[in-house]
């Protein structure tokens, strides 16, 4: 470790100290083992001088192993004011190495936070700047999808170009992250995972060391957003077919794509298909990725050419009776395929 800090309580000490205690209702459960929380930072092979960004550090045992690296500087998010004290004063500990903010992740501003000096342009090498987290099992899910959405559009963190995270996951989740073709854990999760990013299963984390133990083990997962997405449509393109072809996992491909068109242009079904050149009675899960990107070329193609299409969502009240919408004035041209 290239740092130290000076002599501090254990982290066990700290939580006695404050009387802190997890909060269910927040899905809280603490990595306290000192060698239990440098192997998590071990296994992000941080360089010398990083900037990193934790997500729910709570009392800080992760943290503290951060500033016990090479990084430069550490920035940490709490949405839960009970810890604002024992950060605060491991912030004093770490010479001000430690910045500390008050707030959700879901809605926390990261421009600003990294020195500029660190972007990358996104087709180089990923700039030596890292979000990482023992994220809540309750909301890690919801994060992880924004931050995908993020990458796609290339913005919040990843303005500065493709910074990598390294999260902690239930190990069903991150099974389903991972999840290869034909596997019983494939699903959405796993395209919109796998079409952005490259992705490395870390280490498996038993549910033992936690404190309080859940139920469940859980697992270390990285992902390295790709300089060139397997998928090139815009994330809400790719989230609505995935979503509404693996509504029917264990049918055929055909019923779930008949959600993606109103009743009254079901002949656009077949074509979706002829056009993408993918067999309708496949099953979701045994898809391949260049199969999902020609899906997704298929359906944005269709978008421009009955303008109207990508608003359609056969959930709501009244889809199933929407009139056949009417074609773009003029067709589209080779470039409008692109």
């Amino acid at each position: 470790m290239g740092s130290r800090l000076p002599p501090m309580p254990k982290i066990s000490e700290i939580v006695k100290l404050y009387r802190l205690s997890a909060t269910k209702k927040l899905s809280q459960n603490f990595l306290l083992d000192t060698n239990v929380c440098h192997k998590f930072v071990k296994c992000i092979s941080l360089k010398r001088g990083a900037h990193v960004c934790e997500v729910g550090p709570g009392p800080g045992g992760i943290t503290r192993a951060l500033l016990e690296s090479d990084v430069d500087e550490v920035h940490v998010i709490e949405k839960d004011s009970r810890f604002m004290e024992p950060l605060e004063a491991l912030k004093v500990a770490s010479s001000d190495r430690l910045k500390v903010h008050l707030g959700d992740a879901k809605y926390f501003e990261y421009l600003n936070v990294f020195p500029p000096a660190y972007a990358r342009p996104w087709q180089r090498s990923t700039p030596n700047i890292h979000i990482v987290g023992n994220l809540p099992f309750n909301v890690s899910l919801g994060l992880l999808l924004q931050w995908l959405e993020q990458i796609s559009n290339r913005s919040g963190p990843w303005e500065y170009g493709r910074v990598p995270l390294t999260l902690t996951f239930q190990e069903e989740v991150a099974k389903r992250i991972l999840a290869k073709v034909d596997s019983n854990d494939r699903c959405k999760l796993s395209i919109m995972c796998q079409y952005l990013c490259k992705i490395r299963y870390k280490y498996h984390i038993p549910g033992k060391v936690f404190v309080p133990a859940p139920k469940v083990d859980a697992a270390v997962v990285s992902l390295e957003p790709l300089r060139t997405p397997h998928i090139c449509q815009p994330y809400s393109v790719v989230k609505k077919v995935t979503a509404t072809i693996f509504h029917y996992r264990q049918k055929h491909i055909k019923n779930g794509a008949k959600d993606l068109f109103p009743v009254s242009m079901d002949g656009l079904v077949d074509e979706f298909f002829t056009r993408s050149d993918v067999d309708p009675t496949k099953q979701s899960f045994s898809l391949t990725m260049a199969e999902w990107e020609r899906l997704c070329e298929t359906y944005a193609y269709l978008c421009k050419l009955y303008p109207g299409l990508s608003d359609y969502n056969y959930r709501a009240p009244g889809a199933k009776n929407t009139q056949a919408l009417a074609p773009a004035p003029g067709g589209l041209s080779v470039e409008d395929l692109k």
